[in-house]
């Protein structure tokens, strides 16, 4: 199953992360199949390649809690249904 998940890049407490489809059974920080987007939570800083995250939720990808909440933030889901 293809998952949207974060993966963690940066410093020690200095974390971003990128929005990624992924292979749900693959470690976190592992070879992605796609990146989708950006998101820093120090500084609430988030930037998405909307289309291309359209087509994966088409294509039946499910993303995690976290970066729904994101998603929703920004309005994708809407999009989606158009």
């Amino acid at each position: 199953m293809i998952k949207l998940r974060l993966k963690r890049y940066g410093k020690k407490r200095e974390v971003s992360y990128r929005i990624v489809a992924m292979n749900s059974s693959a470690r976190r920080d592992g070879r992605p199949l796609e990146e989708l987007g950006f998101y820093n939570p120090r500084t609430d800083e988030t930037r998405l390649e909307v289309p291309a995250i359209v087509k994966r939720l088409k294509e039946g990808a499910q993303p995690t809690k976290t970066v729904q909440r994101i998603l929703e933030k920004a309005n994708v889901f809407e999009q989606l249904s158009t």
